[in-house]
């Protein structure tokens, strides 16, 4: 039987993983730009129904996945090796701030197209914040990763519990998008990012070192 002990790491892990590639916290100032001069109760819709939609399609990837790969005659230590390099190739942006710059451009695009049309809101819930936001290429890989080395059921229902509390994150960072923008400079936040952009690289490191060693049994 798994003990507490050891979900812990696993728990941490995937946590830290989908904090990263998910990164919460910068999605306080990307709503913020995307939804200004729009009223509350729209603002509000958008981030209940974004994170309904994500919500949905991390547990469509995560329990449909395991089929998907076997649908398309991909094993499981080819997707380790194609996961772990996609991660890698996000960690690396993330050191060198180009992650933030193409959300950053994104988001000042959405506001743009509300400020050439003054009273249309748009529904953005599921483009750009559910996808690819929250719920882009990172985290759907993290997410079949994460499932498929960890078949038993309290595993998974742990690895679940570390992408809910990235979630929770998703929809306070919407609803309190005003104050977090504020409070959370541009040199933390800068900080915050290179740091876990190396602790991403070394988590695409080691799927990828797990999935060669299986792929050409090393073990």
């Amino acid at each position: 039987m798994t003990t507490p002990a050891e979900l812990l790491p696993l728990f941490l892990a995937a946590f830290v993983t989908f904090f990263v590639v998910i990164d919460p916290p910068a999605m306080a100032p990307l709503f913020a730009t995307m939804t200004n001069g729009m009223s509350a109760g729209w603002r509000r819709r958008m981030a209940f129904k974004s994170i309904a939609i994500a919500t949905a399609i991390l547990l469509a990837f995560a329990f449909g996945g395991a089929w998907l790969l076997a649908y398309l005659h991909v094993t499981l230590d080819a997707f380790r090796i194609a996961g772990g390099a996609l991660l890698f190739l996000i960690g690396v942006d993330m050191l060198f701030e180009k992650r933030a710059e193409r959300r950053d451009e994104r988001a000042e695009a959405v506001a743009a197209e509300h400020k050439a049309h003054p009273g249309v809101e748009d529904d953005i819930s599921v483009f750009p914040l559910a996808i690819p936001l929250i719920t882009g290429p990172g985290a759907i890989a993290s997410i079949m990763l994460f499932f498929t080395d960890n078949p038993d059921p309290m595993s998974r229902a742990v690895i679940l519990a570390g992408v809910g509390a990235n979630i929770a994150l998703c929809l306070g960072a919407f609803l309190l998008a005003g104050p977090i923008s504020r409070l959370v400079g541009a040199t933390f936040a800068a900080v915050v990012t290179r740091i876990f952009g190396i602790l991403l690289c070394a988590l695409a490191a080691q799927f990828v070192v797990d999935g060669i060693i299986g792929a050409f049994g090393l073990e």
